[in-house]
């Protein structure tokens, strides 16, 4: 049973899905303006962590996320680069899932971009105008914020408090053509020669809320189980969303709604207005993806995250650890018996031990528990190791497990590319200094030992034979 801390209740709910054993999620994605930097990256992770965890329990999960192809800053970047809109958004599309790929994030179901739902986009608009919810002004489309008596039920923001300071945050031009100036844009009529599609309203293009309410209930139903995004998204983004998506229906939007805290920087959001961000494909070349991964994933997704030099070396040793029992494991299996008298003992310990992670993940994914149990089985294992003889049965059954818990996390322990652990390559090397020693072979032995240490590994001599390990991993 899977409780989650619901934004529009304000309290953790036991999770109760539309269709039993199926999730409906959407998340809002990134507007492709630019690259990626580690806060935007820090909600991909930490719904895709959700994500991964429903279906390590079973569910079948049919997960949505947007791309923003049509924005202001799409727009005002395009002029910069001197290419269109589209071109600009397929850059950075492109580029996002360059990053996303190398942080282990797996794909969405669906990615719908806005360019490509245009025409249903003006369907909802439409009829939104119809059931008096919107107005057209010189050919923009506006939203009636307080006809719409549920709004401010997800953030908490009261439509006094808004009125309070509307005016103020609006240009006189854009006031004058509102009914009210809490009216929102649901379409905007087009400046110059800035990219449009033709409307009942005339030229123009949507505006930024209406799209994720059109994408979310037309690819999971005007009901969906979790709509989850950033905490700034909270307001107005989302409430947003709601005021449109159930004027339109009549019926609930999301039964959960789920945000994930900040990525900070000398105790400061990271964001990109602010400057104060780092690029995910800048950190690429300097750090393991997979840390990056580790670092953000292991802590709870609506916990704020520190990010600094000394953050990113903790996780790294932290993986390094685990890695390092596994591929540790790995090695004993060489000369370990197939079964001894006390593996039930072991294996039941081992279980415990999972039993209690998957406790504290059902409960709102506690993933910095979660890790802690993690972190307790690879204590237990490298005891286990320590033991003169070991059993195949037993390191099959935990390493089976660390894979499938780490999985969750986004971490890959059994790997078959040229950079990993357990690169056959590098064991069929070591293999061959072994025979070249043994035949007395001195000089190929030196020579495969070099290009070992060129490729950064290190050899250790142990009880069971000489075994690696990666120099940048230590």
């Amino acid at each position: 049973m899977i409780e989650l801390y619901n934004t529009l209740s304000n309290k953790k709910e036991i999770f109760k899905p539309i269709e039993d054993g199926k999730v409906k999620m959407y998340v809002c994605g990134p507007t492709v303006y630019n690259y990626i930097h580690i806060g935007n990256a820090r909600s991909t992770i930490a719904f895709d962590t959700i994500r991964r965890y429903f279906e390590y329990r079973g569910y079948e999960v049919n997960y949505v996320s947007n791309f923003t192809d049509v924005d202001d800053k799409i727009i005002r970047a395009a002029r910069e680069l001197g290419i269109t809109a589209p071109e600009v958004a397929d850059r950075f599309i492109k580029a996002y899932y360059e990053d996303t790929e190398a942080l282990h994030v797996k794909k969405p179901t669906h990615t719908p971009r806005v360019m490509e739902n245009i025409q249903d986009i003006i369907l909802f608009v439409e009829e939104l105008i119809t059931k008096d919810f919107a107005y057209i002004v010189d050919g923009d489309v506006y939203y009636r914020t307080r006809k719409f008596t549920g709004y401010g039920k997800l953030s908490g923001v009261s439509v006094d408090e808004l009125e309070a300071g509307a005016s103020k945050r609006l240009e006189e031009a854009e006031n004058n053509k509102k009914e009210d100036p809490l009216d929102f844009a649901l379409w905007k009529s087009a400046k110059g020669e800035e990219i449009s599609w033709t409307s009942p309203w005339g030229e123009g293009r949507p505006g930024w809320h209406i799209e994720c309410s059109v994408m979310a209930t037309k690819y999971l139903g005007d009901t969906i189980d979790i709509h989850a995004g950033g905490h700034d998204l909270t307001f107005p983004h989302h409430e947003n969303e709601i005021a449109q998506s159930e004027a339109k229906t009549g019926k609930p939007f999301a039964h959960y709604w789920m945000h994930n805290g900040f990525v900070t920087m000398d105790e400061e959001k990271m964001s990109k207005s602010l400057g104060n961000f780092v690029l995910v494909n800048e950190l690429r070349k300097v750090h393991d993806p997979q840390v990056l991964r580790y670092f953000m994933a292991t802590v709870h997704y609506r916990h704020p995250i520190s990010y600094t030099e000394d953050t990113i070396q903790e996780a790294k040793t932290n993986l390094y650890k685990i890695q390092t029992a596994y591929a540790n494991a790995s090695y004993r299996l060489n000369t370990a018996v197939d079964t001894l008298d006390e593996d039930t003992i072991h294996i039941e310990q081992w279980d415990q031990l999972v039993n209690r992670f998957k406790k504290h993940m059902d409960d709102d994914f506690q993933a910095q528990n979660g890790i802690t149990d993690v972190y307790e089985m690879v204590r237990m294992l490298n005891r286990y190791l320590k033991s003169a003889e070991v059993s195949k049965s037993v390191l099959h059954h935990a390493m089976d497990q660390l894979e499938d818990l780490l999985e969750i996390f986004g971490i890959q322990l059994k790997m078959t590319n040229g950079n990993d652990l357990l690169d056959q390559e590098i064991e069929s090397l070591i293999e061959e200094r072994n025979q070249a020693r043994s035949e007395k072979n001195f000089s190929r032995a030196d020579e495969i030992r070099n290009i070992l240490q060129e490729k950064g590994i290190i050899l250790e001599d142990t009880p069971q034979g000489i075994r690696w390990k990666r120099k940048d991993r230590l």
